[in-house]
């Protein structure tokens, strides 16, 4: 039989792990001595240990992982639980992929500071347009929030419009609106101009989309992830010119480009006036 330290070495784990698992029962020694109270275990031991840390790894608890070891789980159960693991696996390594997305264009956001400047927004009037449109709720309007939720209404909408026999007369697009003045939930509105009735599209809302008098514009060239340069430039002239905002910005796809976003090309409208 071995120590408990030379039991550790072997497979691979702390001597504190060892006490642990013996403390909870889920791996006891083979025998401790009365006198010393020094822990022993024998070779065939090594096996339960490697299952537990295994499945362990997976980030089973030790109480599920304990009925793993006991089988006091069958085959169908067991598979349902790696199976549940799996799932939350692939949420967290989304989620965390939609995280480093969402942090690298923050750091491009920084890096390209102050190379846009306020002399690239134009001030203008944005005539009514008539528009084929789709409604979702997001979170937040954050891009990572955004993103997720518009994206599958736009071939959603092209379906339906071609299913009902409309074509698009115009670019693609979105704006929004809060859901709750208080809270952070926005309803994003997917749209695209057409020259149809309202009545043409029984599963496409068709609407006038009102005018702007008066709205700050720029052009933003790449994807919208990578919006928030513009945005900032754009701030800054409304805050320098002394006007204010009324609402969020409308984005106009200038050039739409789902395959390739970074060669997109975006007009950002931004309602606003002044006191």
């Amino acid at each position: 039989m071995f120590t408990i330290g030379d039991f550790a070495r072997l497979g691979r784990v702390s001597v504190r792990m060892l006490r642990h698992y013996d403390s909870i029962g889920l791996l006891p020694p083979a025998s401790v001595d009365p006198h010393t109270g020094y822990r022993f275990y024998r070779a065939d031991q090594l096996r339960r240990l490697n299952r537990v840390i295994a499945l362990k790894e997976l980030g089973l608890t030790l109480e599920q992982v304990r009925s793993i070891v006991d089988d006091a789980v069958d085959v169908a159960e067991l598979r349902g639980m790696l199976r549940l693991r799996r799932s939350q696996l692939a949420e967290q390594l989304a989620a965390d992929t939609a995280r480093l997305t969402a942090v690298e264009a923050r750091l491009r956001m920084i890096e390209s500071e102050g190379r846009m400047t306020t002399q690239d927004v134009v001030l203008k009037e944005i005539a009514p347009v008539r528009v084929a449109e789709l409604t979702a709720v997001a979170p937040s309007y954050q891009g990572e929030d955004i993103s997720p939720v518009i994206q599958p209404l736009y071939p959603e909408m092209f379906r339906r419009l071609t299913a009902a026999g409309i074509t698009p007369t115009g670019p693609s697009i979105a704006w929004y609106e809060p859901v709750d003045p208080g809270g952070d939930a926005v309803v994003v509105h997917a749209g695209v101009l057409v020259d149809a009735e309202p009545s043409a599209a029984p599963d496409v809302t068709v609407r006038d989309l009102p005018e702007l008098r008066t709205a700050a514009t720029i052009i933003h060239h790449g994807a919208m992830d990578d919006v928030e340069p513009s945005m900032q430039a754009l701030a800054r002239w409304i805050e320098e010119n002394g006007y204010r905002t009324d609402g969020f910005a409308r984005e106009v796809y200038l050039d739409y480009c789902p395959d390739t976003p970074e060669k997109g090309v975006t007009e950002l409208q931004v309602a606003v006036y002044r006191d």
